[in-house]
C-alpha cells in the first residue's frame, strides 16, 4: 500500500472529514478522495463510511488505521537507529589482528575512539596466523583486519600498508643498542626472550633463521608482549618483536629498535585490510579511518626510531 494513500486516509479518518484533511495537508479534497478510492480498490473493501459531511472508518478501515500507525512507529524506530549509527551512538565493529597489535598504543587509540563514540561496541579477535586473519576478513566474519605481512589473497583490499619491520628491541644501555644494524648471529650471542612458536612474529623469525642458518635459543618464551618488553628494558635481555608492538616505548626512549639485516624481517609491513566489494557500516568506516591515520603516524615514528645515529 502506498504511504501517501494511507496518510490521506489516516488524516480523513482521524479528523472525520475529507475537508478537514484537505485543510491540514494542504491538498485538494478531490486528490484526497481519489487516493482513498485507489486504496480501497487495492484492498478490495470500503475503508470509510461516507456521510454528507463526515466520514468514519469501517471495520476494514480500523485494520488499515492500525497498520498505518504501526508502519509509522516502525519507520520512526528505523530513522532513530539510523541517526544513532550516523552519530555513532550505536553499532558494532569486528576486527581481527595479529598479536603484535595487542599493545598500549593500540589500546590508547581504541579507547579514544570509544570515548568519542559512546555506544559503539568493538569486538577484537587475535588470529593465530596470517592465513586465518585474511580468511576472517574475506568471509565477512570481521569488518577489517591488521596483518603483519602483505596479503596476496585477491578477495581482500589493502586500505593502508606501512613499513613496520620486525626488529630487535633493547634497552638503550644494552651493548647491542649502539649498533645501527645487527645480524641474527649478533642476537644469538645474547640472552633473548621470544614469543612462542606458532605466533606470526615467530613464524617470520623462523623463515629468517632457516635462510641464515642461525637458530636463536630463547632464555624465556612467553605470549606476553609486556613481559618481553619489560625484560628488554631491564638491560639483561633482548627481544624480537614487530616494531609496532613497542611504539610507546620507542617514543619514551625506554627501548631502542635495531634493524635486523635479513629480508624476512627487515621488509615486513603492516597492512590494514577489508574485503573487496564490502560496504562497511558507518561505525566500521570510522574505526578503519582512525586505524589508517594511526598506522601512518606509527610508520613515521618507526622510521625515526630505526634511523642510524650518524
Amino acid at each position: 500500500m502506498q504511504h501517501t494513500s494511507l496518510r490521506y486516509f489516516y488524516e480523513a479518518a482521524q479528523l472525520g472529514s475529507m475537508r478537514a484533511a484537505s485543510d491540514k495537508l494542504g491538498v485538494a479534497v478531490s486528490s484526497i478522495s481519489r487516493q482513498i478510492a485507489q486504496l480501497e480498490n487495492e484492498v478490495g473493501l470500503l475503508l470509510l463510511e461516507r456521510g454528507r459531511r463526515t466520514v468514519k472508518p469501517t471495520e476494514a478501515g480500523d485494520l488499515a488505521l492500525d497498520y498505518y500507525r504501526k508502519s509509522v512507529a516502525e519507520r520512526e524506530a528505523f530513522d532513530s537507529k539510523v541517526r544513532d549509527l550516523r552519530g555513532l551512538r550505536a553499532g558494532r565493529v569486528d576486527i581481527a589482528m595479529g598479536e603484535g597489535f595487542v599493545t598500549a598504543g593500540f589500546s590508547d587509540m581504541l579507547t579514544g575512539f570509544l570515548n568519542k563514540h559512546i555506544g559503539v561496541q568493538v569486538v577484537s579477535i587475535t588470529a593465530a596466523s596470517s592465513l586465518e586473519l585474511v580468511r576472517l576478513v574475506a568471509d565477512d566474519e570481521v569488518h577489517c583486519g591488521l596483518v603483519l605481512q602483505t596479503p596476496t589473497d585477491p578477495r581482500v583490499r589493502i586500505k593502508a600498508s606501512v613499513p613496520l619491520p620486525i626488529v630487535v628491541l633493547a634497552s638503550p644501555h644494552h651493548p647491542i643498542a649502539a649498533r645501527n644494524r645487527v645480524m641474527l648471529t649478533d642476537i644469538a650471542a645474547h640472552r633473548v626472550g621470544l614469543l612462542p612458536e606458532g605466533f606470526l612474529t615467530r613464524q617470520a623469525l623462523a623463515v629468517a633463521e632457516r635462510a641464515e642458518g642461525v637458530w636463536l635459543r630463547p632464555a624465556v618464551t612467553t605470549n606476553s608482549l609486556q613481559l618481553l618488553k619489560e625484560m628488554a628494558k631491564s638491560g639483561d635481555c633482548l627481544t624480537v618483536l614487530p616494531l609496532i608492538a613497542a611504539i610507546p616505548e620507542l617514543e619514551s626512549g625506554s627501548l631502542k629498535a635495531i634493524p635486523i639485516s635479513t629480508a624476512a624481517l627487515e621488509n615486513s609491513t603492516t597492512c590494514l585490510i577489508t574485503r573487496i566489494g564490502r560496504q562497511l557500516p558507518e561505525p566500521a568506516l570510522r574505526l578503519v579511518s582512525v586505524i589508517e591515520a594511526n598506522l601512518r603516524k606509527w610508520g613515521h615514528i618507526g622510521q625515526a626510531a630505526r634511523a642510524p645515529d650518524g
